[in-house]
Parts: C-alpha cells; structure tokens; sequence
C-alpha cells in the first residue's frame, strides 16, 4: 500500500529526526525505528477505515435508539438505514485481513462514541446524503462515493476528529497526507488489500537500503555537495534540502533500476512540498548539476527495469 514516494518521506523525516536529536543513543538502530515508524502508520491507517465504517454502520444503531424511545415520532421509526448495506463498506467487514485488524489493533477500544455520533449526525444533515439514501438501487459509484465524502468532507476537515487522532496517534502530522491518499485509495478495492501488510517486502527492502546507504555515505555526498554552494548561502541552506539531496545522490548511484528523472523529480517534489519555498529550485539547481557530472564520468549506472509505481 506505501507508495516509494511515501517511503522517501519517512526516510527523510527520520533522517531529520536523527540529526536534529543530536542523541547516538536514541537511534542506534535507525531500521527498527523505521520499521517502528512504518507499523504506527499501519495502526493509523487501519484505525481511520474502522472509524469510517463505524460511521456508515451507525445508521442501524440510531434507527434502534430511536424507535426504543418512550415517544418515538415518524421519523424515529423511518430511519433510513441504506448505507448500513453499502457494498464497500462490506467488502470491508467482510474481508478476513480487517477481521484480522480488529483482532490484532482493537481499534473499537480507542473509538470516541460521541464524536461518531457528530460525525453521523453532520452526515445525515448534509445533501449528499439525502440524494443517497433517495435512490432506490445500489449504483456502484455511488456507493463508492458516500464513503469517499464521509472521510474526505466529515472526517478530515473536523477539529474535533483531528484531536481525537492526534491524541492516540503521535504519527498524525507526520502521516496525515499519506493517511488521506491511502484510505481513498483502499475504497476503490477494499477487498484487495492486506491490511496485516502495510508496505510489501520489496518496498520494505527498498526503504531500509535508502535508509542506511543514506547513513553510511553521508560524508561521501557531503564532498559532492559542497563544491556545488558556490553560489548559495551556507548558513541559510535547509537542513532539509541537504538531506533532501543526499537521498537523491544516493539513488542516483545506487539504486541501479530507478531511472535518474525518476529520482531527480521525486526530490524536488519533496523538497516543494516539505521545506522552503525556494527549496526546490534549490534542489533542482544541485541534484542536476552533480547528476550531470557524476553521468559525464561514467558513475552512474543503470540497468534495465520495468516501470513501477513511485
């Protein structure tokens, strides 16, 4: 499910973690951290689908609350409950590998009943909603759809939701972009993913490599960097930004099947995204001159590959 790009983020921020800490003693084995890192976000991921589907199965419970009133109205006795049917939802509590999550993670033992309540009762008032629950028959996309904008315009953009996160899971602001392409993701197979799995041995291997060939080639890149400040300020170079580009050097020479754009534009991306506002031109300016230099004398080597997802 960890795309390569979200792996370069962790990377990254652990590396930034590591340099900033300042404490040999709190990292002495930066992989088990990393994998620490990549299991809290695993737990987040599975407890943000649980709370989404506790949300679309709570039409049941409020239509039982209701009609178990000493007075009950009209409306307490027809609450419509077709999203509690949704065929997403489940494929997902159907699926072995969330049973399996429940089990594992006990993500119902940290679940805030009263900021599920709000979320459902913000759903139900909304025009969404109405225009779902109105048709009669079961269109896939439209299925599909209402979970989507439970999480994507209930769930996200609530205060309250997001201190309730940030309370259980430290990762959140670290994980939260990630987080939100992940589980838009996952809604479009539920079915399909192992949730026990996070990342796949070949994304594993690929992160713990980046990690250490960062670590143990740091004074190497270093010496390639400094040659190419001539024109930038030293002191008011990003910690980031350098650690941004020793990532990018260390791909470049070796991780022989990721193209060199591939690596080049990753980087600058992440450099736009996660430093300052001149970072990527930064980043740019630095990675293509030293990747044009190390090409020009025959340092940088690549085989052939079958394009992949990054």
């Amino acid at each position: 499910m960890i795309s390569r790009r979200n792996i370069r983020v962790k990377v990254m921020q652990l590396l930034y973690i590591i340099e900033t800490v300042h404490d040999e003693q709190a990292f002495k084995n930066p992989v088990n951290e990393l994998q620490k890192q990549i299991d809290q976000s695993g737990e987040l991921f599975i407890y943000l689908i649980y709370f989404l589907t506790e949300v679309a199965r709570y039409a049941e419970t409020d239509s039982i609350h209701r009609a178990s009133k000493n007075i009950t109205s009209h409306d307490d006795l027809n609450v419509n409950t077709k999203i509690s049917g949704n065929q997403f939802l489940w494929e997902i509590l159907e699926s072995t590998s969330f049973k399996k999550a429940l089990e594992i993670n006990k993500p119902q033992s940290s679940i805030d009943k009263n900021l599920l309540h709000k979320v459902y009762n913000s759903l139900v008032e909304t025009p969404e909603y109405e225009a779902y629950v109105s048709e009669q028959n079961r269109e896939k996309k439209k299925e599909k759809e209402i979970l989507q904008f439970i999480f994507t315009n209930l769930m996200l953009p609530s205060e309250s939701f997001e201190s309730h996160i940030e309370e259980l899971f430290s990762n959140w602001d670290d994980d939260g972009e990630m987080m939100s392409q992940l589980v838009l993701n996952f809604l479009q197979r539920p079915a399909a993913y192992n949730l026990q799995q996070i990342i796949s041995p070949d994304k594993w291997l690929f992160a713990k490599t980046l990690l250490t060939t960062v670590i143990d080639k740091k004074e190497f890149t270093l010496e390639l960097i400094k040659p190419k400040l001539k024109n930038w300020d030293a002191d008011r170079i990003a910690l980031l930004d350098m650690i941004i580009i020793s990532m990018g050097i260390c791909e470049l020479l070796f991780f022989e099947t990721i193209p060199t754009k591939v690596t080049i534009n990753e980087y600058i991306d992440l450099a736009k995204d996660y430093s300052t506002p001149q970072s990527g031109q930064f980043v740019n300016g630095i990675l293509d001159n030293i990747h044009k230099e190390l090409m020009s004398e025959g340092k940088i080597q690549k085989i052939d590959f079958k394009p992949k997802a990054h």
